[in-house]
């Protein structure tokens, strides 16, 4: 069990975060072991106004900067049994707790808040990171990285109808008909005999029929020409414009040379 434990009283007030670097909320109050009267869980008020209050255990707690960071994550805070702040924990109550993090529970008093706590790799950090908790001696930069490509949508629709449309035909169309005329012709040698058949003094008539051409329209439906829609592809060059993010990392402050 670590001693000099003094500083941890220094906390309230102060965020608390969990160790992935998510804010959990504030220090409202210290609770002591009775056994060691060392702080053993603290009173964090949390919630989007800070209505709500959790008992988060101080296990392995360090400052960082001037947040205070903690060995459990925000979400096990978050599902924490509710406790009364006003009263004492029981050892049934801080059983439960403690069953919830999964913290070993003894009667001899347990957890509390170490000053400075072991680097987890052999290596020592040069800085510590003041905007969460250190991870390595090194900062990470990332950047956006522009993908373009590209998808299939449909433009539009392009169908074939057929309808009835009326068109007026003129024609020039040649018809004959027959008409009659008179011919006359002198008696002579070759038709005396034809003039002279029959009677000397008679009545005679004489018929004759005339014809003529009449236009006659006969319609009647003819394939002219057969339609089809054929698809082609074609390639054209669209430019884009588009905002990409980086990190850039500079220093602050004497730097040597």
């Amino acid at each position: 069990m670590t001693t000099g434990m003094t500083h941890a009283y220094d906390w309230r007030g102060r965020t608390v975060i969990d160790r992935n670097g998510d804010k959990i909320g504030k220090i409202d109050d210290l609770y002591v072991d009775q056994q060691t009267d060392k702080p053993e869980w603290a009173l964090v008020n949390t919630g989007l106004f800070g209505t709500k209050s959790s008992f988060v255990p101080i296990a392995g707690a360090a400052p960082r900067g001037e947040d205070v960071l903690v060995q459990v994550e925000a979400q096990q805070v978050k599902d924490a049994p509710k406790m009364d702040k006003d009263q004492e924990l029981s050892e049934q109550q801080e059983a439960e707790l403690f069953s919830h993090y999964g913290i070993d529970y003894t009667e001899e008093g347990s957890v509390t808040a170490t000053e400075n706590p072991e680097p987890s790799s052999d290596r020592a950090a040069v800085g510590s990171d003041t905007s969460g908790p250190t991870t390595d001696e090194a900062m990470t930069r990332s950047e956006e990285e522009l993908k373009v490509g590209t998808t299939e949508r449909e433009r539009g629709r392009v169908r074939l109808r057929k309808y009835v449309v009326t068109e007026q035909v003129e024609r020039t169309v040649p018809v004959r008909r027959e008409e009659v005329r008179v011919e006359r012709e002198p008696i002579t040698d070759a038709n005396v005999d034809q003039a002279l058949d029959g009677p000397e003094i008679s009545e005679e008539e004489h018929e004759v029929v005339l014809h003529e051409e009449e236009v006659v329209v006969e319609k009647r439906t003819v394939p002219k020409e057969r339609v089809r829609l054929e698809k082609e592809t074609v390639t054209d060059e669209a430019q884009i414009s588009e905002q990409v993010r980086k990190e850039q990392i500079e220093t602050e402050g004497d730097t040597g040379r």
